[in-house]
C-alpha cells in the first residue's frame, strides 16, 4: 500500500464511539494522524435490563455515524480501507445485528461485530505500538469498556492469554450505583461485582501467575490519569506510559467519591457523560490493584482503535 492511502478505524463501544483517520508512516508511530473524533453515545444504555439496544441509544449512535461518514468522505477514505468494529453492546444485544444493517443502509458504514477475543488481541497490538519496551516485557493489559472489560497477559509483546468479561462501567452503574454522592454501600457493591469477575479471570490462568506490570487503556483509565494530572487540554502523549502510584490513585478515588455527580461533572478533565461512569471505573481499578497487589498503574491512550487501524492498514 502506498503512503498516500488514508485508512480509518472506528471503535464502536457501549459508551463511546471513536474514529481515527491516518496514513501509514515510517516515523516513531506506524501512523500519521489525519483526523480524530470521539462521541459519548451510551449505545449500551439499558441493555443490562432489556437485552436490547434502546431507541434513544440507537438514535444517538446514528447521529454519530452520520458525522463519522462525513469525515470519511472528507478525507477520501474508502470502505475497503475502513474497519468499523462493534464490541460488547452490539455483541450482546438481540437487535445488534439488525442495528448494524440499519447503520449500513442509513450511514453507509459497514460494521463488523467482533468477538471479545479479537477485541483483546487488537487492543494489545494498539497498546504495544506506544508502550515502553520495559513495560512490554511482562504485563497485564486491561481495557475497561461500557459493557465489558478485556484482560490480556503478555510477555515481550506476545499475548499469553486473554479473557473478556461482561464487566463494563455502564452495566455496573445501572446495577449498583443508586446514591449521590456514592454511598459506601454502593461503592462496595461495585467492587464486589468487579471481584466476582476478577475471580473468573484468575480461573482462566492455568499458572495463576500475575504479570509484573499493570497497564490500563480506554476512556475510564485515561480519564483517571488526566484527572490525577489535571491535564487540560488532554494530551495523549502525556498519558502514554504515565505511572499512577497506588497512593495517588487512592487520593483521587477518595476525592471523587466525596463529590456529587454535579461536582464531578464540573471537573474540566472529566468530559460530559462520564461523571457517573467514572465511579464504576474507580471500583474496577481499585479491585484490580488490591486483589493482585499492584503498586502502580501504567496508563496508555492507544488500544483497540489503533489496533483496528493497524489491522486495516496491514491488509490494505
Amino acid at each position: 500500500m502506498t503512503a498516500e492511502v488514508n485508512c480509518a478505524s472506528i471503535d464502536i463501544g457501549s459508551n463511546t464511539f471513536r474514529l481515527l483517520i491516518a496514513k501509514p508512516s515510517d516515523g516513531p508511530l506506524p501512523w500519521q494522524r489525519i483526523d480524530y473524533a470521539h462521541r459519548i453515545t451510551r449505545l449500551g444504555e439499558g441493555l443490562h435490563h432489556t437485552g436490547r439496544l434502546s431507541e434513544a441509544g440507537m438514535d444517538r449512535a446514528l447521529t454519530t455515524f452520520s458525522e463519522f461518514a462525513s469525515l470519511l468522505s472528507k478525507h477520501d477514505v474508502s470502505a475497503e480501507h475502513t474497519f468499523a468494529a462493534a464490541t460488547a453492546a452490539m455483541r450482546d444485544a438481540e437487535n445488534g445485528q439488525a442495528f448494524a444493517e440499519r447503520v449500513k443502509a442509513e450511514a453507509g458504514i459497514h460494521i463488523r461485530i467482533i468477538s471479545g477475543v479479537d477485541e483483546a488481541r487488537m487492543s494489545l497490538n494498539g497498546a504495544c505500538s506506544v508502550l515502553n519496551n520495559a513495560t512490554q516485557e511482562d504485563m497485564m493489559l486491561f481495557d475497561i469498556g461500557g459493557g465489558s472489560t478485556e484482560f490480556i497477559r503478555a510477555r515481550d509483546k506476545n499475548r499469553i492469554d486473554d479473557i473478556s468479561r461482561k464487566l463494563g462501567v455502564v452495566r455496573l452503574v445501572e446495577a449498583h450505583l443508586h446514591s449521590d454522592p456514592p454511598s459506601e454501600h454502593d461503592y462496595n457493591a461495585l467492587k464486589a461485582a468487579a471481584n466476582e469477575h476478577l475471580q473468573s479471570v484468575e480461573g482462566h490462568w492455568p499458572d495463576h501467575r500475575v504479570p509484573k506490570h499493570l497497564v490500563g487503556t480506554a476512556g475510564t483509565v485515561t480519564t483517571l490519569a488526566a484527572a490525577a494530572l489535571d491535564l487540560y487540554p488532554y494530551d495523549a502523549e502525556t498519558i502514554n506510559n504515565y505511572r499512577m502510584s497506588r497512593a495517588d490513585f487512592s487520593a483521587l478515588r477518595d476525592r471523587l467519591l466525596s463529590m456529587t455527580h454535579e461536582q464531578r461533572q464540573k471537573i474540566r478533565t472529566i468530559e460530559p457523560g462520564r461523571a457517573d461512569l467514572i465511579i464504576a471505573g474507580l471500583a474496577i481499578v481499585d479491585a484490580v490493584m488490591q486483589r493482585w497487589h499492584y503498586d502502580e498503574l501504567i496508563t496508555v491512550d492507544a488500544g483497540l482503535l489503533e489496533g483496528l487501524w493497524l489491522q486495516v492498514a496491514n491488509k490494505a
